[in-house]
């Protein structure tokens, strides 16, 4: 089991695996208040999950919102995300 680290770099946390850096996204919510999160790739499907819970709803969209960002096909993401209301970033690496 990969041991994990946290490091503060450029005013946000990365994530550290075996001593290489997680890809973190930026993740927000256009309905509500509107929350923005920055989470490694795992967390993503949890946090879009716990935000439609909010509004009493369940997508099988974001399974393929997660495959789309996992593999870097950034314009079924923001396609998929439009239908969920939400917008997902790739930040820099650290």
């Amino acid at each position: 089991m990969a041991t994990l680290g946290r490091s503060w770099t450029r005013r946000r946390w990365t994530l550290r695996r075996s001593g290489r850096a997680v890809p973190i996204y930026q993740v927000t919510n256009r309905l509500g208040a509107g929350h923005t999160v920055q989470v490694p790739a795992d967390k993503i499907a949890a946090t879009v999950s716990a935000w439609l819970a909010e509004f009493g709803t369940q997508s099988p969209l974001v399974d393929d919102f997660v495959k789309a960002v996992h593999a870097g096909d950034w314009h079924a993401a923001h396609a998929i995300g439009e239908h969920l209301s939400v917008q997902v970033t790739s930040l820099p690496a650290s």
